[in-house]
């Protein structure tokens, strides 16, 4: 009897730290951003981050000011405060960035 709960305790402690190394294993999510030009620039992010951060960085790496772009996810512009997660984003997605149009009149 003795054994049995010593063997149901190292068994419980085993699979909680399978689910630790589960859990880290998809917290992260891998996207990539697909700019106007074609380019595709990759990007690591836990799921439940808010996709400014992504956001901010690609414009920091593009050089191009965050307020002249839009980020759109299956045809739906994303929001700064959007997560991979709340947007039901998968590994390996695809975020398309536009350039706003400025003037144009005919």
């Amino acid at each position: 009897c003795f054994r049995d709960v010593l063997m149901e305790r190292s068994f419980s402690r085993i699979m909680s730290e399978d689910k630790k190394e589960t859990k880290s294993e998809t917290e992260h999510i891998n996207l990539k951003v697909l700019g106007q030009d074609n380019a595709v620039v990759q990007f690591k992010i836990k799921k439940h981050t808010p996709l400014r951060k992504l956001m901010s960085a690609y414009c920091d790496r593009e050089g191009l000011a965050i307020a002249a772009v839009r980020f759109r996810f299956d045809g739906q512009a994303i929001d700064e405060s959007d997560t991979p997660s709340s947007l039901e984003m998968e590994e390996g997605d695809t975020i398309e960035v536009y350039q706003q149009q400025t003037g144009g009149t005919c």
